[in-house]
C-alpha cells in the first residue's frame, strides 16, 4: 500500500498538488500550519495509486510518496 507524507509546514497551500491528483484524494487542510497557511491533506490515503503527480508538482517538495 502507498504511504503519503505531506510536510504540513512545507506547504504554501498552492494547491498544485490537488489539480495533479487523478483520484482527487488531496484537499485542503482544515487548521493553520506554523507559516498561517491552510496545508493539503491527504483523505484516502488507501485509494491512492502512487502515481507521484502530487510530489512531482509540488513546489515546495513538501510531498513523498512511497511505493
Amino acid at each position: 500500500m502507498p504511504k503519503i507524507i505531506i510536510e504540513e509546514n512545507r506547504c504554501k497551500g498552492c494547491e498544485l498538488c490537488l489539480d495533479a491528483c487523478p483520484k482527487k484524494h488531496i484537499r485542503m487542510g482544515k487548521r493553520l500550519n506554523l507559516r498561517g497557511i491552510l496545508p493539503a491533506v491527504i483523505v484516502e490515503e488507501t485509494e491512492c495509486t502512487a502515481c507521484q503527480n502530487c510530489a512531482v508538482v509540488c513546489p515546495d517538495v513538501a510531498i513523498t510518496v512511497y511505493k
